[in-house]
């Protein structure tokens, strides 16, 4: 087949469950060079008078040719075509927490933004996930006696890791070198014995490493603190600190976690709010079998952010898992009246993170929404992005 085009841009999305796949040829106008693709199994080819450009697919990324069909022109994207496809490409994710590999090990935690060691040589003997938010209520319901766990709040010992949504519960110990929470007057309203509402002062219980100053959790009590996991990186205390960009590293617990309760808890509809209690981000789970493939051959016009290093290399194409989300900002009162009722849904599930990583997920969101074909930014007033896993 042929198209007008003389730099084309290449993106592809592979469906493992439905083995299909969605490519785009982007063209930057319709009046560039004639340009013949080829498609193979493993390969794109594109050739035009002024040369030819082959991308490779990945290992274990196969197409069907045959299968081709649905060819359009979208204006602003390029040719668009559906086509089979099989897909068994597979990296390794992020592991926010092993728990069969790291119970019995001596495990360091540390700040994942700077390496700043939080806890050195924590040997863990029990790693156990907490209940869901609500067991409480269904205790209730399965007792024919008072609730003998009413008021009692499950707290870490010593030696326990308790697992959360995007949180881990530690035990901090006298003699390890962890980090000291602020404690700062905070002028919140409560409401008397006289019925009069008044001022009183509140600690501030969030922890900050001492090196970045980066909120890493907050503390529950005197002896248990809450680190995010979007903030923490555990390792068996043998191995060093790895270095794995932020934006990466977020991506990925994030995309592990929606993927996990999607899966758990058959929701897909997330708020993900900051510690101060304010909705940023409503998050639409749509697909978490997806492979995405692109190549660019020019990027020179896109500026580079720190935040944004691993998504932006210096190779021209490039292919990851991921998960596909829809999304909507919340920040200076947008889709104040979709976050109520989200809110108020019991089908929709509330994720707690910093504030700051809030804002940094965000602004990951709009980054990828902004590299895909325009056609694929939006889909039933939401805006569309995919996570890295």
């Amino acid at each position: 087949m042929a198209a007008a085009a003389a730099d084309a841009r290449v993106f592809l999305e592979v469906r493992r469950r439905l083995q299909s796949a969605l490519l785009i040829l982007g063209v930057p106008d319709e009046g560039g060079l004639p340009m013949d693709v080829c498609i193979t199994p493993t390969s794109l080819q594109m050739k035009s008078p002024g040369g030819c450009t082959e991308l490779w697919l990945p290992a274990g990324v196969r197409l069907v040719p045959s299968s081709c069909r649905g060819l359009r022109h979208v204006a602003g994207d390029g040719l668009h075509l559906r086509l089979q496809a099989r897909a068994e490409f597979c990296t390794k994710l992020i592991s926010v927490f092993n728990q069969r590999s790291q119970a019995q090990e001596c495990c360091t935690f540390y700040c994942q933004s700077c390496g700043e060691i939080i806890m050195r040589n924590r040997k863990l003997l029990r790693v156990l996930p907490l209940p869901h938010e609500n067991w409480g209520a269904l205790v209730d319901e399965w007792c024919c006696h008072p609730n003998p766990f009413a008021n009692k709040p499950l707290h870490p010992q010593e030696n326990d890791c308790f697992t959360g949504d995007c949180f881990f519960l530690v035990n901090l110990r006298r003699d390890l070198q962890q980090p000291r929470p602020e404690v700062a007057p905070v002028e919140t309203r409560c409401l008397s014995s006289e019925n009069h509402l008044k001022m009183k002062p509140k600690a501030n219980t969030k922890v900050i490493c001492k090196r970045c100053k980066v909120m890493l959790g907050e503390t529950v009590s005197s002896e248990t603190t809450k680190f995010y996991m979007t903030e923490i990186i555990i390792q068996p205390s043998e191995r060093n600190f790895p270095i794995i960009p932020r934006s990466q590293f977020v991506q990925s617990v994030i995309a592990q976690c929606l993927v996990e309760l999607s899966s758990a808890r058959s929701t897909f509809r997330f708020t993900l709010q900051g510690h101060d209690g304010k909705a940023y981000i409503l998050l639409w789970l749509l697909n978490s079998d997806t492979l995405v493939i692109e190549a660019l051959e020019s990027s020179t016009s896109i500026k580079k952010f720190p935040l944004l290093e691993d998504l932006l290399k210096a190779d021209s194409s490039s292919a990851w898992n991921a998960v596909k989300v829809l999304y909507q900002p919340c920040i200076k009162s947008r889709n104040a009246e979709l976050a109520s009722s989200w809110e108020s849904d019991v089908s929709v599930h509330s994720l707690t993170l910093p504030s700051a990583t809030c804002l940094e997920l965000l602004l990951i969101l709009s980054r990828s929404n902004a590299t895909l074909p325009p056609s694929l930014r939006c889909m039933n007033s939401f805006q569309v992005a995919f996570l890295k896993m």
